[in-house]
């Protein structure tokens, strides 16, 4: 099975584009940072994140009620 999988615009420190993963993996939830390590994020874009991180939590409360 594929595990969930969302993006989540960004920029680095110089602007350039950049992206936040998020990943479901069992009941955790893995923020996968831009190479640099680094995001600058917009309000609007903080919302998306907020938006996915919402989204992976709610996977991860079913993927524990499953097992």
């Amino acid at each position: 099975m594929t595990e969930p999988r969302w993006s989540v615009r960004c920029h680095d420190p110089f602007g350039r584009d950049r992206a936040l993963t998020l990943l479901v993996e069992d009941e955790h939830v893995v923020l996968v940072p831009p190479p640099g390590a680094a995001a600058v994020l917009s309000a609007n874009q903080a919302r998306g994140l907020s938006i996915a991180l919402d989204q992976a939590a709610t996977r991860t409360r079913r993927a524990r009620r499953a097992s």
